[in-house]
């Protein structure tokens, strides 16, 4: 059984959700692709004025409200690979039912800027995501999973992950932190599943016909080369 089925049908977990972001703490790992998930948090906590300086279970908490609804956001401090000891702490004291906890972290297999919503899955060989089905023997809770561009040819993942992102995807990177933002907001105002209709709705791709009788209409409206 796990940790989230002790608390179906409790009251005291229906009060607030649990939004939590994972990374690594410390100034060395600021700004690293592996903290996306501690960079939404912060973002979530400047736009809604709640304030990340209280230390309990293993992480930094704040508690606020987004959009009507109470949040207890997180940042474990236990290390990425631990993060389910911060989670699982976390979930237990405070008897979070599964629909209300949400966690956020980078994802490899999604470009840059990419954001998708889940609401169950393997860990995908994310070690944060792997120790929190560990510790509260599930892999059935939310997640959003931000994107930071697949590993290049040549580099070892944990090196990649690591590392800063480069000047040219930051413009990237940010829009994609911030429709993680939106995504918070929607699963808070709207449920999980209007969340992921939204967030998961791929780009639409234009028909190659449009695109040549487009091209074709342009072309027409050139200025035309007098003929000697």
């Amino acid at each position: 059984m796990g940790l989230f089925d002790k608390f179906k049908g409790n009251d005291k977990g229906q009060e607030f959700f649990v939004i939590a972001g994972l990374g690594n703490p410390g100034p060395k790992y600021e700004g690293t692709k592996h903290n996306i998930g501690f960079d939404v948090v912060d973002r979530l906590g400047k736009k809604y004025n709640i304030q990340m300086n209280k230390f309990k279970h293993k992480a930094l908490v704040g508690d606020g409200s987004i959009n009507g609804q109470r949040v207890l956001l997180v940042k474990p401090q236990t290390f990425m690979n631990l993060s389910g000891e911060s989670i699982r702490e976390i979930v237990n004291f405070y008897k979070i039912p599964q629909d209300h906890f949400v966690v956020i972290y980078d994802d490899t297999s999604l470009p840059v800027s990419g954001v998708r919503i889940r609401e169950k899955g393997s860990h995908g060989g994310h070690n944060g995501i792997r120790n929190i089905i560990e510790q509260i023997g599930t892999d059935e809770f939310w997640r959003i999973k931000v994107g930071i561009g697949e590993k290049p040819n040549g580099w070892d993942l944990a090196d990649y992950v690591l590392a800063k992102f480069d000047k040219d995807d930051l413009p990237m990177m940010e829009q994609g932190a911030d429709k993680a933002v939106n995504a918070v907001e929607l699963i808070l105002s709207r449920g999980i599943m209007e969340a992921m209709n939204r967030i998961n709705q791929k780009p639409k791709t234009v028909k190659k016909e449009k695109v040549q009788k487009t091209a074709e209409v342009e072309e027409a409206k050139k200025p035309q080369g007098e003929v000697e």
